[in-house]
């Protein structure tokens, strides 16, 4: 019997590759990582010289062109999946579950050929993967609960996977464990804590972390969520003028939380702005794809003020997943349409030209924190209401995050998580790249948000 190890150079992966490695001989393990195109700078490269100082031969396989243009099927209706359609090619898909899918079953694809191109017989091959209690418990798998609801399908529990592992033909040593079970057990397999201690880094890659789309979303109730989270951000100017939509924001929140959103919004002028575009979260044990709030300030932010905000806003507004703090000084406008973004050459390469740089500043810091996504949206921020210039910049979003066990955590704070320094010099040099309209800081707890945007 072979077993094919997938293997992308993160904990969870190379822990299993570790596992292979002292349970079977050589000639028994084949392990591959895949190049799909949505890598971060030189992953590939590292990766490689990372497993094979393990003694791992990797054969590395270039499949960026067929994910760009992979497709899958998908229901054209959740209450009927009986019902399916074809899926556009993933370089043209906006909706995070869509690009999901397609990645998921363009993995499997990729699996078939390259047993294929190795000569194995599928009959006597295994396939390996690093799965994890939490991937399957948010892709709703049956393996971990009969009730969870969709958060996310992960490319390691698709429909196509969920089929093999049902033939016998998928091992998954670490489907009961979590991230810091999977860490402690990397450390007792003698791994280098360089390596456990990696960040991790999602199977889809930047492919999740670059928010697409063509239009704005705005729906009806767009207009008054906006007046919400100016009162909840202006709440002591708006309790004198007697706002009518205050008893929704004192309907939602304690009487403590009241009084320090009064002091908070005399400190200094503060605006809420609420985003045309969406992120995936958690809210009640159910998957939600809402708006996003940023928060700009006129003056340097308190940074445990805003962390107050962003957990008071989700509440209030039940519609709104997650908050961020908006750098560079208020914003003046409204942000009236959204700049066109798919999976694309100049998006993809902006965004590992961001994460890089973001990861450069933030070595020496790693332990600091859990995971920190960079994540490109299609918003161009400052742009006058009535300018005819179309929206053509983008701005980038910092999602550093602290958990142990990525079920639930808390956002790093500047000044207590990072140093106040390491986090303004990520935002100077972001926002110095080309194209780039401001850089946001993501203040979300999970719940309401997931550690990734989608």
């Amino acid at each position: 019997m072979k077993v094919l190890a997938f293997l992308s150079g993160g904990v969870d992966s190379t822990v299993c590759a570790a596992l292979l490695h002292r349970a079977l001989s050589g000639e028994q393990i084949h392990a591959v990582h895949i190049d799909n195109g949505f890598m971060r700078h030189n992953e590939s490269e590292l990766v490689c010289t990372m497993l094979n100082k393990l003694g791992l031969h990797v054969k590395v396989i270039n499949a960026r062109h067929t994910f760009s243009n992979g497709t899958t099927t998908v229901p054209v209706d959740t209450k009927d999946p009986g019902r399916t359609r074809l899926t556009k090619m993933l370089h043209s898909v906006a909706h995070p579950e869509e690009k999901r899918k397609i990645i998921g079953d363009v993995f499997v694809k990729v699996l078939d050929e390259v047993m294929e191109e190795l000569k194995l017989d599928p009959n006597q091959t295994l396939l390996c993967q690093g799965t994890l209690r939490p991937d399957l418990i948010e892709s709703a798998s049956h393996l971990a609960s009969n009730k969870a609801a969709v958060i996310k399908t992960h490319h390691n529990d698709s429909p196509l996977i969920r089929a093999l592992r049902d033939q016998g033909k998928v091992i998954e040593p670490l489907k009961e464990f979590h991230k810091d079970e999977v860490r402690k057990l990397g450390l007792d397999l003698g791994l280098t804590s360089e390596v456990v201690m990696r960040h991790p880094f999602p199977g889809p890659g930047l492919a999740i972390r670059v928010i697409c789309g063509e239009e704005r979303y705005v729906e009806k109730d767009y207009s008054e969520t906006q007046v919400l989270v100016k009162i909840i951000v202006e709440y002591e100017q708006m309790l004198k003028k007697n706002h009518a939509l205050l008893n929704r924001v004192q309907n939602a929140t304690s009487e403590e939380d009241r009084r320090l959103l009064s002091e908070i919004s005399c400190k200094q002028h503060m605006v809420a702005t609420l985003l045309p575009i969406r992120s995936v979260g958690v809210q009640g044990d159910c998957r939600s794809y809402n708006y996003v709030v940023g928060i700009s300030c006129e003056k340097d932010p308190d940074w445990s003020d805003l962390a107050l905000i962003a957990r008071i806003i989700p509440k209030v507004c039940h519609n709104v997943n997650r908050v961020c703090y908006i750098h560079g000084g208020l914003v003046c406008h409204q942000v009236s349409d959204i700049t066109p973004t798919y999976l694309t050459s100049t998006p993809l390469s902006t965004l590992r030209q961001a994460d890089h740089v973001a990861n450069q500043i933030l070595f020496g810091y790693q332990n600091c924190i859990a995971q920190m996504p960079v994540v490109l949206i299609p918003i161009h921020f400052d742009r006058e209401p009535t300018s005819r210039t179309p929206s053509c910049q983008r701005s980038l979003v910092l999602r550093p995050f602290v958990t142990n066990d990525f079920m639930t955590g808390v956002p790093a704070l500047p000044g207590k998580h990072i140093p106040l320094d390491v986090v303004q010099k990520m935002f100077t040099e972001l926002q110095s790249l080309p194209g780039i309209s401001r850089v946001l800081y993501d203040l979300t707890a999970k719940p309401p948000g997931t550690t990734e945007w989608e």
